[in-house]
């Protein structure tokens, strides 16, 4: 290598360390393969996309290879110019999938009903006649009726999916919908210690209310069902936790759901990618509809690892979402005031 911009050395998170003189493959070993094709090529150009991993995060480049001649047409080296086109391949798939989604909720939908109606009908009709094998008959029927029922829930999840409404914006008190979901999982999660760190006044943002509410409900309840499969794993944490933290700045809030469950894969990109789950009973759309709300709203949601809990040395997952503020905070109230941090969830905390 005899040159390496700014721009390279952040997108393949070197260090200022001098480059010079190094070979290609000790710098970016993804890029070996695409420099062995423009080798093997009469073309003078080459380019794929490339999945290169930093610091636990798996980005897509658009790498570009190019022989360099001189006046007399020698090859006097190679020019190598690469693009983040992570969000775009995201987009593209987010795409692609959508219209997945609506072909498959409209052919399996409409016969799911009459599917069920039968099979009652049948049981109803024909549990009487059969004698000694009315256990079956109710047994057989009673699989056709719970399967449906699960059917028509993925076909629910793939119609909001595919038809994810635009917000209606009114100016919503989040901390208080942040509040709400916090309560309605504590009730789902006996098990589960849920502490949170809300502002004692109002954070008003000019969202839909129903739409974040559903975020944040799918947000806690993962959290919650991470810490359940880290359990069937067979290292249950002592103290099953999920914490949840609202700060406010002046054009922003950030807001962190943190638990000390399973933890993330290596690549957290494929997380938001449709129909991709970790879970056995998993649709794999929770994670993409929540990231489609975030950024309906002009925010944005970013995956982690979360800081390690008391006593644990495991890491488990972080989710922050960051949303603006379309009117600045009042001076006269400043960050320290709207937070107020319980001795429970202070310890330990990332600021």
């Amino acid at each position: 290598v005899d040159f390496l911009n700014r721009a390279a050395r952040t997108l393949l998170d070197l260090s200022a360390a001098p480059v010079d003189g190094k070979n290609l493959q000790e710098i970016a070993p993804e890029f070996e393969s695409l420099f062995i094709k423009l080798k093997g090529m009469r073309k003078d150009v080459a380019q794929q996309e490339v999945r290169l991993t930093r610091r636990g995060r798996t980005e897509t480049l658009l790498v570009r290879m190019a022989r360099r001649l001189n006046a007399e047409g020698q090859g006097e080296g190679i020019v190598v110019v690469f693009d983040d086109v992570t969000e775009l391949v995201s987009a593209q798939r987010m795409a692609a999938w959508g219209d997945v989604a609506r072909r498959i909720a409209h052919e399996i939908k409409n016969p799911l009903t009459p599917i069920q109606l039968s099979a009652e009908r049948l049981k109803r009709k024909f549990g009487p006649l059969v004698g000694d094998q009315e256990e079956s008959l109710v047994e057989l029927t009673g699989v056709i009726i719970r399967q449906t029922g699960d059917l028509r829930r993925i076909v629910d999840e793939f119609s909001k999916f595919a038809r994810m409404p635009e917000p209606e914006r009114r100016n919503v008190d989040f901390g208080q919908l942040v509040r709400d979901a916090v309560t309605l999982q504590r009730a789902g999660m006996p098990d589960v210690v849920i502490n949170d760190t809300l502002p004692e006044d109002p954070v008003m943002l000019d969202i839909d209310g129903t739409m974040l509410s559903q975020a944040l409900t799918n947000l806690i309840k993962n959290a919650g069902e991470a810490i359940e499969t880290r359990s069937e794993k067979g290292d249950p944490p002592k103290s099953p936790e999920i914490r949840v933290i609202l700060r406010c700045f002046e054009d922003r809030v950030d807001l962190t759901i943190s638990d000390n469950g399973i933890g993330l894969p290596t690549d957290t990109a494929k997380l938001f990618e449709p129909y991709v789950t970790t879970r056995d009973k998993g649709t794999g759309l929770g994670l993409p509809i929540v990231k489609k709300i975030i950024e309906e709203h002009d925010g944005t949601l970013v995956l982690s690892s979360a800081p390690r809990f008391d006593g644990d040395d495991h890491q488990g997952a972080k989710a922050t979402i960051t949303l603006p503020i379309a009117a600045p905070i009042s001076s006269q109230t400043s960050i320290r005031t709207l937070v107020k941090t319980p001795a429970a969830a202070s310890e330990n905390i990332d600021p």
